[in-house]
């Protein structure tokens, strides 16, 4: 057995239907860390499994962040004020919001800053799509608090619908509930259309709906056309973001959150002091070199507008490619991922001994080394045949240097065989 027949096993081992179980490593990380120590013993893997930003951070927070180095002090558990008004400002620009420095809160990543959330309300549903993220359903689990899912299907767009948050809200009574809701999503790379979306916020409205709005994505939508949560329901959406993904900076660990005004104090004070019992501050020179990559900036629109414009030509070109193959996927909207349907090839994989996600992705990764993650690990029916694919592994730099437009045939672009190699596998391991 080969290293990575071996991670295949190992992978599909992993229980992703018993919500009760002890919490087990993200799946997302797991992925990367086993990717690498395949790659480290010369078997071939394409990485479509771990979403992380393939373009370089940028380099004007670099700089920054060199010339603070030799910033130590802890800074304020909020946040340094400079960098609040920075964020307050950019979101409103960005996404043509309302952000008060004064009720923004910078975290050792959004990550933590979700958990915070979950943890600072009094005892809540948090009502989670599936497919979601990871880490939704763990985080309401480790926070003490109920996690229901509301499972969302191909012909939605994988997004959930209006009626069925008003069917659960009339259905269980009287209670606090937060809807998290990730646009542009992981792991669908989809938003909710502007008729869903408000009609969504109108239910929630209606029924004091807490939504956690977890817009990381939001600057990497690839129209620049991202419809904030907070413009339709600004009352009652708590907003999340950060470095990770739109400035490539997933390791800096650096979260933003807004929470409205609307909501209290109570909420904003206990989310104060979970940061302070926790994590204290976040670095300081990280905080620094963010001050800058909050400017909005000629040259940081145009570092935006090129990795927008790449993430689409390489998204569509993907999904195109899969869909000729009969596999159901969706253009994306936003981010770098895509989720696509394998239902067609149900009966040609099934005498395969492949029924279910998980066995899918396992058996990929063993006969071809191409890593995806199953769609029963964002909360996803383990026999419907779905996979997350984060269409990241080519070298970001090399492509940031001109825009895809430059070029007749952008995918024949050497930096990006990779994607095609593993989009090709994928599709001749099935035929």
């Amino acid at each position: 057995m080969t290293a990575r027949q071996g991670l295949a096993a190992a992978l599909l081992n992993r229980d992703y239907l018993d919500d009760t179980n002890a919490t087990p490593a993200s799946d997302t990380l797991l992925i990367n860390e086993q990717s690498r120590w395949l790659e480290s013993r010369g078997e071939r893997v394409i990485k479509f499994g771990f979403g992380q930003s393939p373009f370089p951070v940028y380099g004007h927070a670099v700089k920054a962040l060199a010339d603070h180095a030799d910033h130590k002090a802890y800074l304020p558990v909020q946040g340094l004020p400079a960098l609040r008004e920075r964020v307050a400002a950019f979101h409103g620009e960005l996404d043509d919001v309302t952000w008060s420095a004064s009720r923004t809160l910078i975290g050792p990543g959004s990550k933590l800053l979700l958990f915070a959330l979950i943890k600072a309300l009094p005892a809540a549903e948090i009502l989670i799509p599936a497919p979601a993220w990871v880490s939704y359903a763990p985080q309401a689990r480790l926070a003490g608090q109920t996690a229901i899912k509301l499972a969302a299907n191909f012909e939605t767009r994988w997004q959930i619908t209006p009626e069925q948050l008003e069917t659960h809200c009339r259905e269980g009574g009287d209670r606090t509930r937060l809807l998290i809701l990730n646009a542009p999503g992981n792991p669908t790379g989809l938003s909710p259309d502007v008729d869903t979306q408000l009609a969504l916020a109108e239910v929630a409205r209606r029924h004091g709906v807490i939504v956690l709005a977890d817009e990381i994505y939001g600057p990497l939508t690839h129209e620049d056309a991202h419809r904030a949560f907070a413009r339709d329901y600004p009352e009652g959406t708590v907003t999340t973001s950060g470095l990770s993904k739109w400035c490539g900076a997933g390791g800096w660990r650096l979260g933003v959150m807004h929470v409205p005004e609307a909501l209290g104090d109570e909420i904003f004070a206990r989310l104060l002091g979970i940061a302070s019992e926790t994590w204290s501050s976040v670095a300081s020179p990280v905080q620094e070199a963010a001050c800058v990559a909050y400017r909005i900036t000629p040259e940081l629109t145009e570092y935006l507008d090129r990795q927008r414009a790449w993430l689409s030509l390489i998204g569509h070109w993907c999904a195109t490619q899969l869909h000729a193959a009969d596999i159901r996927v969706h253009l994306p909207d936003g981010g770098f991922y895509l989720f696509p349907d394998f239902e067609a090839h149900r009966a040609t994989l099934a005498e395969r001994g492949i029924t279910t996600s998980a066995e899918l992705t396992a058996r990929l990764l063993a006969e071809t080394g191409v890593a995806l993650l199953p769609g029963s690990a964002f909360g996803c029916d383990p026999a419907q045949l779905t996979a997350r694919l984060a269409y990241v592994d080519f070298e970001g730099e090399t492509l940031l240097m001109h825009p895809p437009q430059r070029y007749d045939q952008p995918m024949a672009l050497p930096v990006l065989e990779r994607v095609r190699l593993g989009i090709r596998s994928i599709i001749e391991w099935l035929e």
